[in-house]
């Protein structure tokens, strides 16, 4: 315990990152077919503050400009925000579906750029609350997505909710989203420690936000794959860094998402080259999907 502890003082002192119409099967780029197979995505982070959602949403924007097919859902219990950050007001969200008023199709909303997403608003305190039947409805609408998407993005709460935990460790993949500050990256590590503890192993990738330099991005993400291989047995490899960028809380405060607003500034190309490296080394098992993630999920939440 001693030697975890002082490993993670070392690594935390490591410094020196309108509104939509329904959306039908078939809308967007590409065309589904019987062997597509969404690759879910979780991306988490151990705190608040750190940049996780604009991140998110961003990485989305960065796989539709490279051809894919991509969802981004809200998973944010109580700081669902991603319909703010693309200045397109949800008409539908979660709750719609889960009081059977709408179908996931009406509420799959269609942001700038033709980005889809679904807002969580507060309906993932209703998700917790289902019964059997209920949760088997949510199940069964949700997995429609499966062959309709490349990938679907939850951006997840932060911190150590039950929820978040759940999504995570029902999820093919996480992006764990930090900053090189120490409460950030401790709390990132106490993260990825709990659900390393459920059981399921999702593949972790890192990505250290608002660094000085690519120096000390390179040793924050250095020193935290070397803390979580020594004391949970995992590989976390960093998926990139991005600069500390003044274009960011100007597309903030636009309300329009960074590689719109300011696609060719620092934060924006770091971002984009992070899809690339995602894409190029991503898993090369088949993903279990939609289905797969709901059956998970069905399993934590029981």
């Amino acid at each position: 315990m001693h030697d975890q502890a002082q490993a993670l003082r070392e690594l935390v002192h490591a410094r020196g990152a309108a509104e939509g119409a329904p959306v039908k099967p078939g809308d967007g780029p590409g065309t589904p077919s019987e062997t597509q197979t969404a690759r879910v995505v979780t991306v988490t982070s151990g705190k608040g503050g750190v940049g996780k959602s604009n991140f998110s949403l961003n990485f989305a924007i960065a796989l539709r400009n490279r051809g894919h097919r991509v969802l981004v859902f809200d998973a944010d219990i109580g700081l669902a925000n991603i319909d703010v950050l693309l200045g397109t007001p949800a008409r539908y969200n979660l709750v719609h579906l889960l009081r059977k008023e709408k179908t996931i199709w009406d509420i799959v909303q269609e942001g700038p750029g033709g980005l889809r997403f679904i807002a969580g608003g507060s309906g993932f305190h209703d998700l917790l609350r289902l019964n059997e039947e209920e949760l088997e409805y949510f199940v069964t609408e949700v997995a429609k997505l499966h062959e309709h998407f490349d990938f679907v993005l939850f951006d997840t709460g932060a911190g150590l909710s039950r929820e978040t935990v759940r999504f995570i460790a029902a999820a093919d993949e996480t992006i764990v989203v930090t900053t090189p500050e120490p409460t950030a990256v401790t709390d990132a590590y106490a993260l990825v420690k709990m659900v390393n503890a459920m059981g399921h192993r999702p593949s972790f990738r890192l990505v250290i936000n608002r660094v000085s330099d690519e120096r000390e991005g390179r040793q924050t993400a250095d020193h935290f794959r070397q803390v979580a291989a020594r004391f949970l047995g995992l590989d976390i490899p960093p998926l990139g860094y991005v600069p500390d960028d003044h274009h960011v809380s100007r597309a903030v405060k636009r309300q329009t998402p960074l590689l719109h607003a300011f696609p060719h500034c620092p934060a924006a190309r770091s971002i984009d080259r992070i899809a690339a490296t995602f894409l190029m080394e991503r898993k090369q098992t088949a993903p279990s999907g939609i289905r797969g993630f709901l059956q998970r999920m069905k399993r934590l939440w029981g």
